[in-house]
């Protein structure tokens, strides 16, 4: 029975050198202060740092599809990819260009071609004031048949305080929802497997995620679900553990998350997903003793920026996480 290792991971602030020919006239202005003095040298430090953490994914094999956020552009994945060499899969890129985003900051999926084809992408806007990112589907295909629809998220900021931004992610969570219903009426697929993840900006309990994207703690919810369409959060028996992808003032943060549909949770569309609700799924958080930090909190080692508190032995201000699908 063939297995599939998914990853997430925010990848804080991978962009493009200070002077890149690849931004936007108008993203110059945005990020100058921001990006002041990230040279070529310090980027490829920091990809080199990333991919130490990628290629640990899956014991050693490196993810079969990792999606990421807070990507500037498709060259500077494509130094990733570059990276994860090492690995011997033949990685590709799927990137959509959100060019509302004030930052100019991306969701992308880096996919084995050996494993997956990428037939369909899309992007679906998020209606907000301020421009933020869209929300990024992908369709794939395992060399063996199998349908898998995933969708990318990178949540608007807490910036500005939890409460004054939580309709924002609220805004983002119906999008989702509403896609999650019109997913199968465009597919012709009742069944077709789905999985949702991303940098959601809120924990599993928040609004955003229950009453809106209609995500919830209760597989037997998800499994007996008739017209809503209701997603399985895997994340939730971390909070139970205090563990989080990200730390705020010292509090873990469970912002990264995924959810999967009802079909991924009975492998009624081919896959579905590892182990059972009485014996744990196949989901971790994936916290390497290099890139956490050994004092009192758990936290993930950044890796930061010139304007912000460089760390060149640092990785990211997440933590990755990922779950194992398999056929049925």
């Amino acid at each position: 029975m063939a297995e599939y290792s998914i990853a997430w991971w925010n990848l804080e602030n991978l962009f493009d050198v200070e002077d890149s020919a690849n931004r936007p006239e108008w993203a110059r202005t945005e990020l100058l202060k921001e990006l002041k003095g990230w040279t070529g040298a310090i980027l490829d430090r920091k990809l080199s740092q990333l991919s130490l953490i990628i290629r640990k994914i899956n014991d050693g094999h490196g993810p079969d599809i990792l999606g990421v956020c807070e990507v500037e552009n498709k060259p500077v994945l494509e130094r990733l990819v570059e990276k994860l060499g090492a690995l011997g899969r033949h990685y590709a890129i799927a990137h959509w260009d959100t060019t509302e985003d004030k930052r100019e900051i991306d969701v992308a999926f880096i996919y084995d071609q050996d494993r997956f084809s990428a037939h369909e992408q899309f992007s679906y806007v998020v209606l907000k004031r301020t421009g933020t990112r869209d929300l990024f589907q992908v369709n794939f295909r395992t060399t063996t048949g199998r349908r898998l629809v995933m969708i990318g998220n990178h949540w608007p900021s807490r910036t500005g305080g939890e409460l004054e931004t939580e309709a924002f992610r609220c805004q983002a969570g119906e999008t989702l929802a509403y896609w999650l219903k019109r997913i199968p009426e465009k597919s012709g697929n009742p069944l077709v497997p789905t999985l949702v993840m991303g940098d959601f900006n809120d924990e599993p309990s928040n609004r955003s995620l229950v009453s809106h994207a209609l995500s919830s703690n209760s597989a037997l919810q998800v499994l007996n679900a008739r017209d809503a369409p209701r997603v399985f959060n895997l994340m939730w028996p971390f909070l139970a553990q205090g563990i989080g992808s990200h730390y705020f003032n010292n509090t873990p943060n469970l912002l990264d998350q995924i959810l999967v549909s009802k079909s991924v949770l009975s492998g009624a569309g081919g896959l579905r997903v590892k182990g059972t609700a009485q014996a744990a799924y196949a989901v971790r958080i994936e916290r390497y003793p290099e890139m956490t930090d050994q004092g009192t909190y758990p936290r993930p080692i950044r890796f930061g920026r010139p304007s912000s508190k460089l760390n060149e032995t640092g990785y990211s201000d997440h933590f990755p996480v990922s779950v194992v699908l398999e056929e049925v």
